[in-house]
């Protein structure tokens, strides 16, 4: 390895993989080698800004660690070539006694994980460097040693393990001692003594001193931000947000400026507009006299950024001349760090930030109408799960409410539930079904799985730049920070309100993300304007709603225009149909017409499997086709002009049955009583003859139509009439005849001749032509496998990707998720439940080879899913991959299926551009 000790560039050796690279070496697109966090400090250096001198350990150093336990074998003394440039730049060395260089270690993976991995400040401080530290402050003894017992802290939890709660409990010993409520007001004497204390935890607790050799201090720290990849809460946080385990951290290595030498400092988050609204304007939190992690924290309540002009207008107004200068050129909204060191700025990192769904689509539309970015890059900005968050309630202005304080409005949403003080609390509870509020001083790091679990988040502390407020907002949780008038007690499991109210642990409170109010007890809601939209019952307006719906109007257009996948409904009525096509349904993917035989008609397919002779199988049926005739019509009626798809019958007849267990004690009390009901004798033989030990593999679907004479045919002549019906009505009937659970050609072929044969007498005696279709779900592996066969006997296919999923991987739904799906999900053998996103290995390699196969024996195979994977946005992005040529889901889902369509659409219009 070789140096340029002149320009202060680090030339690596020609052979060998390159670990290291100066803030002057990379850019924003390195992202998968310097992380997120060292990319931009690149870019922004590139950019000119002031940016504290460093360098980045990459991710692909993190992985060879992570696999060998060992750092690469070059490491060392690329970061030794690296540190002494940085030392000749900054004309002064690591840890050295009277001129001593701090830096910073931080993690920065490629997508932002905020505050999930570990940082250190401060290394390089010690015993000896120390006094030196505090004459380069000018002799401030106080910010010294306040670095110093920092740097103990940090380093003692963070590499170290030492419980953070010891070095917590410290520092509030000292102030109460001192009588002071904030650790700024902490003397220099003061700081000295909590040191000490510091260092005796450190060698209590980890068997060893806090090391003094700044080097080892470094070193040590660089391994535990490698070792954070893989935290609990980290793995976590990665499965919450779907972040692949396998792309290790960054690390990197800066020089420190310091925010707490005085009131001419501080340090604070800003954001080029306000992530909770999308508002342009000045959004951020400031703190003087403070240093990294205190804002995010929210261990101290801050100022509103605006503040900063009054405080120090020249480095305000060379922050927002920054901020406009990142933002046009990131083309989106940034969120950024940085520090004011006795007047002058420094920026410690930027990213595009995170924000709540409806800044997302008030953004996206801005950035439009700024000439930033076009409607195709708008559409990417937003997702469907944002969408599906702007749909859910919220509370009604004119119900009679219990104020119990008010916060910030950090993340928006209606959320009620019991309150509870600590994560654990609120993991049990959830998962005995109950709502809960997770309430908290502040929240860090390791509250991850309550806030999880939790409809919302409250904490007494903190601002819109808090632990609390980033992950809410990147979670989709409602959250209220900086409820200051709350005084929240962890250890007593309550808190007190103004005016003496107390709420304790299990207490119904309710709050509001988008106003910041507290209220004790259950607020009702009211409908969301975006769900008033798709309904018709709002149009774009002036006010700060109808500006959010203005915009998802403006992004669902486009995405209407773009998409090539159409979407329709699962939906069984005409009530569900007409919601359905209001929210913008092209017809019905799946109409279930086991749900037309429930209620008072139960009793008539009773008769049917009771049913001992043809006369008396015959007369129940002949029951039964005029009431799915009307059925069907006023189905076609709500979905005139457009496809509706109906399955026949599917499910096991012994769901239309009594329960064999509540049947047989009354059939045994009625015999005690010597009262016995033929009808109910008849009833429990019938059960017990359609017992099966497993029913979702047994007599269902097709098998139904071959076993039971005339079930099928009495379906499809109830479709055949009302579609005549629509016909001679001047209507436009599109019905579509689905066979269930078919594994193979010869029994679509068998149940086809007998509905050809039914159709044709349907038409020849009400003079129409219906061009009824029919096709199949692909449900079965089986089916899947042999596509091509059944493509020559059906005219459509849609994929059942529930049963799909179900036989693929063994799995009984109502029974796994319950029984171990939970532990799969923790111990990352699912990312996500395969029912919940498609399984692209598995079950989507089945569709995949069943499409091609169709469409090879019939170019012209109508394709569709009626699966909950077709309102699940990812499994949306894979359907227009494979080539389907529409998804359907409940008509709740149809918005966020339309917008993913038109996502997946131009995302691979731009990748073929490309």
């Amino acid at each position: 390895m070789s140096e340029n000790k002149d320009l202060h560039v680090v030339t690596p050796a020609p052979e060998g993989q390159k670990f290291v690279y100066d803030f002057t070496e990379g850019n924003r697109n390195l992202k998968d080698l310097l992380g997120g966090k060292g990319a931009n400090l690149a870019e922004m250096t590139n950019l000119g800004l002031p940016v504290p001198p460093g360098f980045t350990i990459t991710t692909e150093a993190c992985k060879v660690y992570l696999d060998s336990g060992e750092a690469p074998e070059a490491l060392r003394a690329e970061v030794s070539a690296h540190l002494d440039a940085l030392e000749q730049k900054m004309g002064k060395k690591l840890g050295q006694a009277d001129n001593p260089l701090l830096v910073s270690v931080r993690s920065g993976a490629k997508f932002s994980m905020p505050g999930m991995m570990d940082t250190v400040l401060n290394i390089g401080l010690s015993d000896k460097s120390v006094t030196g530290l505090a004459k380069q402050a000018g002799g401030d003894e106080r910010f010294a040693w306040d670095s110093y017992r920092r740097l103990i802290q940090m380093f003692g939890k963070t590499v170290l393990g030492v419980d953070g709660e010891l070095f917590e409990e410290a520092l509030e010993q000292a102030k109460a001692a001192k009588k002071v409520k904030v650790d700024t007001d902490l003397e220099a004497a003061d700081l000295k003594k909590l040191v000490r204390k510091f260092k005796k935890i450190v060698s209590d607790e980890a068997g060893r001193d806090f090391p003094q050799e700044p080097r080892e201090q470094m070193d040590l720290a660089i391994n535990a931000v490698f070792d954070s990849w893989n935290t609990d809460r980290a793995k976590l946080y990665r499965r919450q947000e779907r972040i692949p385990g396998d792309l290790g951290t960054a690390v990197n290595i800066c020089s420190m400026v310091f925010g707490n030498l005085g009131p001419d400092s501080g340090t604070g988050v800003a954001f080029t507009r306000d992530p909770a609204s999308g508002h342009q304007g000045v959004y951020g939190d400031y703190l003087q006299n403070a240093q990294g992690e205190d804002v995010v924290a929210g261990i101290r309540n801050t100022v509103p950024l605006a503040d900063l002009e009054n405080i120090d207008k020249a480095s305000y107004d060379q922050l927002m001349q920054i901020m406009e200068t990142l933002e046009t050129h990131y083309k989106d909204l940034c969120d950024i760090e940085f520090t004011i060191e006795r007047g002058q700025l420094w920026m410690l990192q930027t990213r595009v930030g995170k924000r709540t769904a409806g800044a997302a689509f008030r953004i996206a539309t801005q950035l439009v109408d700024q000439g930033l970015i076009d409607e195709a890059e708008a559409l990417q900005r937003v997702n469907g799960a944002q969408l599906a968050q702007l749909m859910f309630p919220r509370f009604d202005d004119e119900a009679k409410t219990q104020k119990l304080g008010r916060g910030i409005a950090a993340s928006p949403g209606a959320a009620v539930g019991k309150a509870v003080f600590d994560s654990y609390t609120a993991v049990k509870w959830s998962r005995s079904g109950e709502k809960v509020i997770l309430i908290r001083r502040e929240t860090n790091p390791d509250d991850l799985d309550g806030m999880i679990a939790a409809e919302g988040i409250l904490t007494s502390r903190g601002g819109k730049t808090s632990h609390a407020a980033v992950v809410a907002r990147g979670m989709g949780k409602t959250c209220v920070c900086g409820a200051e008038e709350i005084e929240v007690d962890t250890k007593r499991r309550r808190l007190t309100a103004p005016g003496g109210i107390v709420v304790e642990e299990g207490d119904v409170v309710s709050i509001d993300g988008s106003t910041g109010k507290v209220y004790l007890g259950e607020v009702p809601v009211v409908p969301s304007p975006v769900v008033e939209y798709f309904e018709g019952r709002m149009h774009a307006g002036a006010d700060d709603a109808d500006e959010l719906v203005a915009a998802v109007h403006r992004i669902m257009a486009y995405a209407d225009r773009v998409r090539r996948l159409r979407v329709r409904a699962n939906a069984d009525n005409a009530e569900d149909a007409l919601r359905a096509r209001r929210f913008g349904a092209q017809g019905i993917g799946l109409c279930r017409t086991e749900h037309m035989f429930l209620g008072e008609r139960r009793g008539l397919v009773e008769r049917l499997i009771l049913a001992d002779t043809d006369d008396e199988r015959e007369q129940a049926l002949g029951a039964l086709l005029p009431l799915q005739k009307a059925d069907f019509i006023e189905l076609f009626e709500s979905m005139d002009g457009l496809p509706v798809t109906v399955r026949l019958l599917d499910p096991p007849l012994h769901e239309f049955l009594p329960d064999i267990t509540e049947l047989s004690v009354r059939v045994a009390l009625a015999e005690s009583r010597k009262d016995a009901n033929e009808n109910d004798l008849r009833l429990l033989q019938a059960v017990h003859k359609l017992h099966e030990q497993n029913p979702m593999l047994g007599l269902r679907g097709v098998r139904l139509g071959l076993v039971i004479p005339g079930l099928f045919a009495m379906q499809v002549r109830a479709i055949a009439e009302a579609a005549a019906h629509r016909k001679n009505a001047k209507g436009d009937p599109r019905a579509e005849i689905m066979i269930p659970l078919v594994g193979t050609v010869q029994e679509l072929e068998i149940v086809r001749e007998e509905a050809d044969k039914v159709i044709a007498e349907v038409e020849a005696a009400t003079g129409t032509n219906l061009k009824l279709t029919i096709g199949t779900m692909i449900e079965l592996p089986r089916a899947a496998l042999t596509a091509g066969q059944i493509a020559e006997a059906a005219q459509f296919f849609s994929f059942g990707t529930n049963d799909l999923t179900q036989t693929v991987w063994g799995f009984s739904r109502d029974d796994v998720e319950a029984s171990f799906f939970t532990a799969y999900l923790e111990k990352g053998i699912f990312g996500v439940s395969p029912f919940e996103t498609i399984d692209r290995d598995g079950v989507g390699a089945l569709v995949r080879s069943a499409v091609e196969a169709g469409r090879a024996t019939r170019p012209d195979l109508k394709l569709g899913v009626c699966g909950e994977h077709g309102g699940d946005p990812e499994s949306v992005h894979f359907f227009h991959e494979v080539g389907l040529d529409y998804v359907s889901c409940s008509p709740f889902r149809i918005p966020v299926a339309r917008l993913e369509a038109g996502r997946a659409a131009a995302q691979s219009s731009g990748s073929d551009s490309r």
